[in-house]
C-alpha cells in the first residue's frame, strides 16, 4: 500500500468523524432532544474513533506504516 493511500485513508476518516460530530450539533440544536439522532450520530463518530484507531495499531503491527517523533 503505497503512502499516498494510507494518508488518504487516515485523513478520510477524520472528515466521516468530523461530519458525524456535526450532524450530533446540528440534531442537538433541531430536535432539542426530542429524537434520538443525536445519539445516534455521536455514537457513530466514537465508533469510527474506535476503528481508526485500531487500524492505526493493526498498520503499526503489521508494518505497514512506522511511527516516528517529531524531527527538529
Amino acid at each position: 500500500m503505497n503512502d499516498s493511500l494510507k494518508t488518504l485513508l487516515i485523513v478520510a476518516f477524520l472528515l466521516v468523524i468530523l461530519w458525524n460530530l456535526g450532524a450530533g450539533l446540528y440534531y442537538m440544536l433541531v430536535d432539542k432532544g426530542q429524537t434520538k439522532r443525536t445519539v445516534n450520530a455521536l455514537t457513530k463518530r466514537i465508533a469510527l474513533s474506535v476503528a481508526l484507531i485500531l487500524l492505526v495499531i493493526l498498520a503499526i503491527w503489521m508494518g505497514w506504516i512506522t511511527p516516528h517523533g517529531i524531527q527538529g
